[in-house]
């Protein structure tokens, strides 16, 4: 699948120009930029770890360059990681929405391809902490605190994508038990066939949610996600 421009520039001159006030518009183009980022490409760990990565970078490099007096760097890299974040929860309904198809072909969840899907789900929340982590190793000295301290309370409050993450995971081990007392085999015959393109179906679905975000434009934040439980 070719992978969509991400425009790093673009990025950076955003947070090398932005201000406090301007939080919400930071969280809003992170996301639009981390979801563009993600649409072009299968949604495995490793490019997502790749994009957040690359926007990490990108609000590091321009938070180092904004010459504003007694700015607020904390809340800009907040807004950034709550970017991501919003972006990671689309991945995460994209999974959920292509693993609800498979689900209802009558497709055994317990299959190689779609348990890795499920099990790579409870690993977004850990792909964010990592970026988060890794920028504050990279960035500097003058960014390396701010950054801590996002990574700080992000651990503490959790994130709408795990959270999420957590909900589908439960979710489809319930309806695997339920599967399991039914038989399905027409349907489980044609799940299988499509299993090993479990990726590419994610990403297109991703893509139409990108295409509704864009046609939505920035009216309203996604609902928030359920509680997460304690592990």
């Amino acid at each position: 699948m070719q992978k969509s421009a991400f425009d790093a520039d673009a990025l950076v001159s955003m947070f090398q120009s932005a201000s406090a006030k301007q939080t919400a518009q930071v969280k809003d183009a992170v996301t639009r930029a981390t979801v563009a980022a993600l649409q072009g490409r299968e949604l495995t760990l490793k490019n997502i770890r790749d994009v957040l990565k690359k926007v990490s970078e990108a609000a590091s490099t321009g938070m180092a360059r904004n010459p504003a007096p007694a700015l607020d760097v904390e809340k800009l890299l907040g807004g950034a990681v709550a970017g991501m974040d919003q972006a990671l929860l689309k991945a995460v309904e994209a999974n959920q929405r292509a693993l609800q198809q498979f689900v209802d072909q009558g497709a055994d969840l317990k299959q190689k391809h779609l348990q890795k899907a499920i099990d790579d789900l409870d690993k977004f929340e850990d792909m964010l902490f990592g970026a988060v982590k890794t920028a504050a190793g990279t960035a500097g000295a003058k960014l390396a605190g701010p950054w801590e301290q996002v990574l700080e309370r992000l651990q503490a409050g959790g994130t709408q994508s795990g959270a999420q993450a957590s909900a589908t995971v439960e979710q489809m081990a319930s309806q695997m038990q339920s599967a399991l007392r039914s038989s399905r085999a027409a349907g489980l015959r044609a799940a299988q066939s499509l299993a090993e393109s479990y990726t590419a179906l994610v990403s297109g679905v991703l893509i139409g949610m990108s295409d509704a975000l864009r046609q939505g434009g920035s009216s309203g934040d996604a609902p928030a996600a359920p509680a997460r439980k304690k592990r």
